[in-house]
């Protein structure tokens, strides 16, 4: 089953985030689009909706960012686009925090081939004109 969205407005981020919030099981969730497509803007809006008080930005230079939400759950926010091997994901300890309880967001995730888990969300997002278009699929492999 695949979920589309199309987005006119940034507000309607917040009603998506809290839908597939609800929908879905599984903590991890791999974003996947072009640069400014708007990525980071929608996991903050997970962020908000999972209790996130910090101030949620992307990781790119320092790949990962955690917070911690209302629940003492921990949330990490991933950036994989500097990355260039796979040696650097797995120096970073990566499979300590996808296959952890905590909910895991990442950006760039066309960088973790071969390593992906067998169950996460894939987002991937495209900006059309002047409007986002968000495809959302439960993978089980």
């Amino acid at each position: 089953m695949e979920l589309i969205y199309n987005v006119i407005d940034e507000s309607q981020l917040n009603d998506i985030a809290i839908e597939l919030l609800n929908k879905f099981d599984s903590k991890l969730y791999l974003f996947y689009g072009e640069m400014g497509v708007g990525k980071t803007s929608f996991i903050k809006k997970f962020c908000d909706n999972l209790g996130v008080k910090d101030v949620v930005s992307s990781p790119t230079f320092s790949i990962i960012n955690q917070y911690k939400s209302n629940s003492e759950i921990d949330v990490f926010h991933f950036d994989f686009y500097r990355t260039s091997s796979k040696d650097e994901i797995f120096d970073i300890g990566y499979e300590e925090y996808i296959y952890s309880p905590s909910y895991c967001f990442i950006e760039w995730s066309e960088r973790l081939v071969d390593l992906l888990p067998s169950n996460y969300i894939k987002i991937e997002m495209f900006l059309i004109e002047d409007r986002r278009t968000i495809k959302v699929k439960k993978v089980i492999q």
